[in-house]
């Protein structure tokens, strides 16, 4: 089973596994990013204008949707940083 130390430790081993980890994280972040807080916005704007009608309409699912991007944009930020701090203390050993 493939341990938090021991995905750091692989890490460290695939220097160049890791730079290419830590592009697809930014890429992957970047994406996922993109026109998020314009479209929770318009979401709250949707729930508070509209009320009980919007979640009936599917607006609950959609911020619920909204938050999953977020959570999954916060894990790509987090792996592009654990792969940065690897990548820099490597390069200052």
């Amino acid at each position: 089973m493939l341990t938090i130390s021991g995905f750091i430790a692989w890490l460290r081993r695939h220097r160049i596994a890791c730079f290419g980890l830590m592009v697809l994280s930014f890429i992957g972040f970047g994406l996922l990013t993109l026109d998020l807080v314009r479209l929770v916005s318009a979401n709250a704007a949707l729930l508070s204008d509209y009320g009980w009608q919007a979640l009936q309409d599917g607006g609950l699912r959609q911020l619920l949707e909204l938050l999953v991007s977020a959570l999954a944009a916060m894990a790509a930020w987090l792996l592009f940083k654990v792969c940065e701090t690897v990548l820099v203390q490597s390069w200052t050993k």
